[in-house]
């Protein structure tokens, strides 16, 4: 059988998990990208990032999410047979990320069912921790994915 994919639904079973990544930014990294969409003092301004509550230059939340989503493609999502995401239930920063932390994804199937409908479309419900290279878990994301069904034999 010639799959077009190397992933399909029924590669995500309720309890599968994947651990990926290992990013590791730089300051240039965290300020290039709150210039652009995030750009609060504490994510652009060394000065004003030292006189803070984070006491530091910190990544923006959203850029944690941006580089989640990165390392989550290159680990499978491209040569899956995605349809995208209805969405996020939730997402959570539950500690700072700093420059020269190193980042990684653990990734764990909490949910798959196929949708009715949609016969040939199976829905999976993740849930996604980020952790850091000191193994602190940096951040939490709950949502839901689309995956084509495997093709019949």
């Amino acid at each position: 059988m010639n799959e077009r994919y190397k992933y399909y639904w029924e590669d995500f079973p309720v309890g599968a998990t994947r651990e990926f990544g290992n990013m590791t930014l730089s300051q240039d990294d965290i300020v290039r990208f709150a210039r652009e969409f995030d750009p609060q003092p504490f994510h652009i301004d060394e000065a004003a990032a030292r006189e803070s509550v984070f006491g530091g230059i910190i990544a923006s939340g959203w850029h944690t999410c941006s580089l989640a989503m990165r390392m989550m493609c290159d680990a499978y999502l491209l040569e899956a047979a995605s349809l995208g995401s209805p969405g996020l239930d939730g997402v959570k920063w539950l500690k700072p990320v700093r420059p020269g932390d190193t980042l990684r994804v653990r990734f764990t199937v909490i949910e798959a069912r196929p949708l009715e409908s949609r016969p040939g479309v199976g829905l999976i419900g993740s849930h996604w921790r980020m952790f850091n290279q000191k193994d602190e878990c940096v951040m939490e994301m709950e949502g839901h994915g689309m995956f084509r069904r495997r093709p019949a034999a």
